[in-house]
């Protein structure tokens, strides 16, 4: 059987791949602090023989007996309000947490995928963002915690890929969106449909020009297997292309609420991106995956979780 450790295994991601994993047959372990996840997320799987959870965090020293065949570094705060709650954990993980996941998958001869990040690009000057541009970040500003903390992870698992000969892989992820999102973490699709359902102001950040690219959390998935499953190491986009404008988004999170919410503006938070969309040229051609579901199918979705949880 496959063994399959997961960090950050009650997030958001996480969990929803500790579901794909077990899916396939895996026996999954789970390891996560809960600082930011939930074990809401993953009580469904309470009693399933091939779950395992174990609260730890990973930038301790990780044991665990037995094999291990892939192990997925999940584990980060991954939000702009924890990255302004969570400086120095948000550092942690992304250092000392991929070093002591990275030194489990050398233990253990497993192959490795690192969760890295559009925002690895920063404030991008190239648009749309491939793999081969570098980036445009702010190491010293309110974001730096966490865009510098991927893309040292990022330096981390090439150098153990190098070095050690790790089986190492990196995805970097655009804005995924579906259900278990946290309703209150700073994002703008559980913002906007939390906001929206209870009637409230709808909050958009500077004009609304700005644009993302969200890609539902099932071809998220898709894509992760696809690139795990495969002899690349990535860096390789996971996203969709299909850009829109955070105003658009509002806008269209409105409609499908039926809500009365009214938009009001607030101002740009610091070295908040101003485009944001993926080159997937990389997942298509080597892994032949394209996202499938467009924001129209997965909002509603998305919306009916977090009608769910009233």
């Amino acid at each position: 059987m496959t063994v399959s450790v997961v960090t950050g295994g009650a997030g958001f991601l996480g969990s929803h791949l500790c579901d794909r994993l077990l899916g396939e047959g895996h026996q999954v372990i789970c390891l996560d602090n809960l600082i930011t996840g939930n074990v809401a997320n993953i009580e469904h799987l309470a009693g399933n023989e091939k779950f395992h959870f174990i609260k730890q965090d990973v930038t301790e020293y990780i044991y665990l007996p037995g094999q291990v065949d892939f192990i997925y570094h999940f584990a980060s705060p991954a939000s702009p309000i924890d990255y302004l709650e969570l400086p120095i954990q948000t550092l942690k993980v992304g250092s000392l947490g991929t070093h002591k996941a990275l030194g489990l998958a050398r233990a253990k001869g497993a192959r490795f995928l690192l969760a890295s990040t559009s925002e690895t690009y920063g404030d991008p000057l190239v648009h749309p963002q491939p793999e081969t541009y570098w980036g445009n970040v702010n190491p010293v500003g309110p974001r730096g915690v966490y865009d510098e903390a991927k893309r040292f992870a990022e330096a981390m698992t090439m150098a153990y890929r190098r070095f050690h000969g790790v089986d190492a892989k990196i995805v970097r992820i655009f804005n995924t969106y579906g259900p278990r999102m946290r309703a209150k973490d700073g994002r703008a699709v559980p913002a906007f449909v939390s906001q929206a359902l209870d009637g409230d102001p709808i909050t958009v950040f500077g004009d609304g020009s700005q644009t993302r690219s969200f890609c539902y959390v099932n071809d998220l998935l898709r894509g992760i297997m696809a690139l795990a499953r495969s002899e690349e190491s990535g860096p390789i986009n996971i996203g969709n292309p299909a850009e829109m404008t955070i105003l658009q988004l509002a806008e269209k999170i409105i409609a499908m609420t039926g809500s009365a919410s009214q938009i009001i503006h607030e101002g740009l938070p610091t070295d908040d991106p101003k485009v944001r969309q993926p080159d997937i040229t990389l997942a298509r051609t080597r892994l032949n995956w394209a996202p499938e579901i467009e924001v129209d199918e997965g909002l509603p979705i998305t919306i009916d979780y977090f009608k769910s949880l009233r």
